[in-house]
């Protein structure tokens, strides 16, 4: 099954919001404009640290008079949210407020985000139209595994969902054996999670000897971590439903920045509330018309925590062409990979993302993986586990390893080792999977 067999295609036609979604371009930017210059003052009036910036830079925001000038003003990222931690990037006391979200902070000091009621409102307009435009209707019922609490991504599908229309059944990660069973007790036709998490219900249902294939699970909205093509056709052959994509950072709103239509040819970002550029992230100068770069992104319409220009560290190409769907917003094509995720490997630039697409969909290899990097001597190298497929002889596995290392040096580029596991060795998420095991930062 290719996942579009349970699909009724008139129930992806439409538009939730045709006069918004459909906008020819000219009127588009001079809303962007108007709402540029709105979201400057906003943050020149009530965020101390971003207007030290651009009078540093000798600008206000009256200077910006096209959107072209945006390339003058100054770059966010993640690190001054964490250096003026917890609310210094804030255009709004914390008494006016609605809500309060937070990255993990595994890493380092969390990055703490704030929404006023109009920007929930505005948040989960965004995921509705976003869900809609990947195919879910109201009346459906949306399984939504993603992870609740601080992490954005439950409560936003969550709330944009509801404001659909749709019966949300508010699941959570964990429990994964329960969560199989209920999406065939309650007749589930919409899934929302990780892709990874995806995956360990599909192999959860698999064990248990269930056939998801043959639920009503029909549209799945997976974000929250890269995922390649690959990935995507293996969930949609397990799971029978369409896969599409959601993209969005906690730092500029949640889930729902851009989505997919039904014809995943694209995510749509939704420009009505979002400046999209693609930048040369060694320069920070923009990149040539359809070039691969950076995406950075402005909020147009955020009041607790306007965003200007922030890095998003993800590399990928920006297209203005309409899309077959008749939608008009921009599209961000697949993300290949993130600035901060690339290793380089005895000389060779490689993002993880590219090693998955040839790893995943392999005979006889499952696509649970890691990739261990550590420092031999003076280089770089990365080590591969990847698990067998259940079923398959452990005096295979050495056979598979040698096919792998060469498959990934013709397509890659690059040596590595790889060890076939047996079934379960690797560690399933409940959220966003651990791809990549950094030694060298133990070595240091």
């Amino acid at each position: 099954m290719d996942g579009t067999t349970r699909s009724d295609t008139t129930r992806t036609q439409a538009f939730l919001h045709p006069e918004l979604e459909t906008m020819p371009r000219e009127q588009l930017a001079a809303l962007q404009l108007r709402r540029l210059r709105e979201m400057l003052e906003n943050l020149y009036a009530n965020v101390p640290p971003v207007r030290n910036r651009m009078r540093a830079a000798g600008l206000r925001p009256a200077d910006v008079r096209t959107l072209d000038d945006v390339a003058a003003l100054p770059f966010s990222q993640k690190t001054d949210l964490r250096d003026h931690y917890p609310y210094g990037l804030f255009a709004r006391p914390v008494e006016q407020l609605a809500r309060l979200h937070a990255s993990s902070g595994t890493t380092g000091k969390s990055t703490v985000v704030g929404y006023t009621r109009q920007d929930l409102e505005n948040w989960s307009d965004l995921m509705a139209r976003s869900m809609y435009g990947a195919g879910v209707r109201p009346g459906d019922i949306v399984h939504n595994a993603y992870g609740y609490g601080l992490f954005t991504g439950g409560l936003g599908a969550h709330y944009g969902a509801e404001r659909l229309g749709a019966v949300v059944v508010p699941v959570s990660g964990g429990g994964t054996e329960r969560q199989v069973g209920l999406i065939q007790d309650f007749g589930a036709t919409v899934l929302c999670a990780t892709p990874s998490y995806a995956l360990a219900i599909a192999e959860s249902a698999e064990q248990q000897g269930v056939d998801l294939r043959q639920s009503k699970l029909r549209v799945g909205l997976f974000g929250a971590e890269p995922w390649s093509a690959a990935m995507r056709a293996e969930i949609q052959e397990r799971l029978g439903l369409k896969a599409v994509d959601v993209y969005g950072l906690s730092e500029i709103m949640g889930p729902g920045v851009a989505c997919e239509c039904h014809l995943q040819q694209g995510l749509h970002g939704w420009e009505d509330h979002f400046l999209f550029e693609i930048i040369d992230p060694e320069t920070g100068k923009p990149a040539p018309e359809g070039q691969a770069g950076e995406l950075v992104i402005t909020t147009l319409t955020k009041q607790a925590l306007p965003m200007l220009r922030y890095r998003t560290r993800d590399i990928t190409r920006f297209s203005t062409e309409r899309c077959e769907c008749g939608r008009t917003h921009g599209r961000i094509l697949r993300i290949t990979g993130r600035n901060d995720d690339m290793l380089i490997i005895r000389g060779v630039n490689v993002y993880p993302s590219q090693l998955e697409a040839v790893m995943v969909g392999r005979p006889h290899l499952a696509p649970h993986y890691q990739l261990v990097v550590q420092r031999r001597g003076v280089l770089d190298e990365v080590d591969i586990e990847i698990e067998a497929q259940p079923g398959v002889p452990s005096d295979h596995f050495d056979g598979l390893a040698r096919e792998l290392v060469h498959h990934i040096k013709v397509h890659v580029g690059i040596s590595t080792s790889v060890t076939v596991l047996v079934p379960g060795t690797i560690a399933r998420s409940q959220g966003k999977a651990v791809r990549v095991r950094d030694l060298r930062r133990k070595e240091q």
